[in-house]
């Protein structure tokens, strides 16, 4: 059986095989825990903060302001919980976007029980935040600002370093998801002017389960979890040495070649989007015309179910823009949020493509959509 091509690039990316290779001897020969002083605690401790050293590079930052975590839901949980606690006392108003990932949204409605009032603003038609209107909601008691640097559905970059740039002019803390920006653009916490910064390594070519949080130095964060004084002292828990060292290399290959990687998957991108769009005339391609991901292509099909389309579509690997239950169709929340018309939200799909992909595969990918979607009858 021939596999699908792969086109979901944006829910994970496979390992790279120099990750892999990096990550054998901690799983064969380099066992010893980080803190353990003799020799085998030595070796991983030093794979641990080899990583480290890359993920700072590839961010900008210093290695000690690089916190490991389970990947990018835990990061934004240390970083929205533990900056909310530690600053209660300055006040309790956090301004985030509509259209966020839900391990930032969930994360601002469980503080919302906590007593803290959340603000969530609402985006253009290309799925981008008006700096201005976060800045009209700043308010005394305002202490953080949540704005993810690309959307994970449509690709839209957001004008964080505009954000932030008033956030700390203001003494408030900017914490930004970059979850599905590092490794496909750059990204520079000192640009961004941000305090707090989210990695996922699984987008990026390394192991799902490890990521990384940047904090800036002097910023202070309530822990989220107890225990001994590993990371710093703000994540207890033996370092996952294996994923550490998968994700350093992994960051260190993105930071070698980032520009062309990124021409790649561009240039994969714009060619499907263009033969979809040449073989299907009524498709609608969603997110900002220029200011989008290079490898992000959210295209809707008005009058199908977006899911069918997939279902009907087992040559080709890709996400949905909408879910089904029961029976029923829920639009995502950021096709709502960008206002896009039910009929086309729901036949809306998300390609996304990476390093690995040929023309050969992007060609053959469109010409089965093309023939599923012209087929295919809501």
């Amino acid at each position: 059986m021939t596999s699908p091509i792969y086109l979901d690039y944006n829910a994970t990316t496979p390992i790279d095989p120099e990750v892999a290779n990096t990550m054998e001897p901690f799983l064969r020969e380099f066992f010893g825990n980080p803190s353990s002083s003799h020799f085998y605690g030595s070796q991983t401790r030093l794979a641990v903060e080899k990583a480290r050293k890359h993920i700072a590079s590839l961010l900008g930052a210093e290695a000690y302001e690089i916190v490991f975590t389970s990947g990018g839901t835990e990061s934004n949980n240390m970083a929205l919980l533990g900056a909310a606690r530690a600053r209660r006392h300055l006040g309790n108003h956090i301004i985030t976007t509509a259209i966020e990932h839900p391990a930032v949204l969930e994360v601002c409605g469980y503080l919302e029980k906590e007593g803290f009032r959340i603000s969530r603003v609402g985006v253009n038609q290309y799925g981008m935040v008006d700096p201005d209107e976060i800045l009209r909601l700043v308010q005394s008691d305002t202490i953080l600002i949540s704005v993810m640097h690309a959307n994970n559905e449509v690709g839209t970059i957001q004008p964080v370093a505009e954000i932030g740039k008033f956030a700390r002019e203001k003494g408030i803390l900017m914490h930004c998801d970059a979850a599905q920006s590092v490794g496909k653009i750059p990204v520079d916490v000192n640009v961004l002017n941000v305090d707090l910064l989210t990695v996922a390594g699984h987008k990026f070519y390394a192991p799902k389960g490890i990521g990384a949080l940047y904090i800036r130095q002097g910023i202070h964060l309530d822990k989220i979890t107890h225990g001994a004084d590993h990371e710093q002292n703000r994540r207890p828990g033996t370092e996952n040495v294996l994923e550490i060292a998968g994700l350093g290399k992994a960051g260190e290959l993105a930071g070698q070649n980032l520009a062309g990687n990124a021409s790649h998957m561009k240039k994969m991108r714009g060619l499907l989007e263009t033969l979809l769009l040449e073989g299907y005339p009524g498709a609608v391609v969603h997110g900002h015309p220029e200011k989008r991901l290079p490898n992000t292509l959210s295209i809707g099909f008005p009058g199908i179910e977006a899911n069918t389309l997939l279902g009907s579509l087992p040559g080709v690997a890709a996400s949905a823009g909408a879910a089904c239950h029961a029976g029923q169709t829920d639009v995502s929340g950021v096709l709502k949020a960008m206002e896009v018309p039910v009929d086309v939200a729901r036949g809306t799909i998300r390609l996304s493509t990476g390093r690995y992909n040929t023309e050969e595969e992007i060609r053959n990918a469109a010409g089965l959509i093309i023939e599923a979607v012209t087929n295919f009858k809501y």
